[in-house]
């Protein structure tokens, strides 16, 4: 098993948003998803797989493992709760969003923790 880069992550993260809407997500949904091409997600998917995040049946349907819905939920609150303080700061919604999808894969736990304990005092 590699070390998870951020673009799996993001592509584990997509996997479950996109879970959450639709009844069976593919390679083609993400890629539209993250306007990647189909090439490319293949390739990070295949990755996915070999790693034991992904897992493909035979109609070419993704479910995530455990191991994978444990990193994308992971990184999804880290998302959620990023964007929230950025808008709340004053940053605009788009920007916000684009910031927190950045700034979510690189953030130590700790900082995480320390700003979702200061949300909590703050009642944010």
């Amino acid at each position: 098993m590699h070390e998870i880069q951020e673009s799996g992550e993001m592509y584990l993260e997509t996997i479950l948003v996109l879970s959450k809407k639709l009844a069976n997500v593919r390679s083609i949904d993400v890629a539209n998803h993250m306007n990647y091409s189909k090439p490319s997600v293949s390739r990070g998917v295949g990755i996915l797989k070999e790693d034991g995040y992904v897992i493909m049946d035979d109609s070419g349907f993704l479910t995530l493992t455990q191991a994978g819905k444990a990193i994308a939920e992971k990184i999804y609150e880290r998302h959620l709760l990023l964007s929230d303080i950025l808008e709340r700061i004053g940053v605009t919604p788009e920007t916000a969003v684009k910031d927190a999808c950045r700034i979510e894969h690189v953030i130590s736990d700790e900082t995480f923790e320390k700003l979702k304990e200061y949300r909590e005092k703050m009642s944010l």
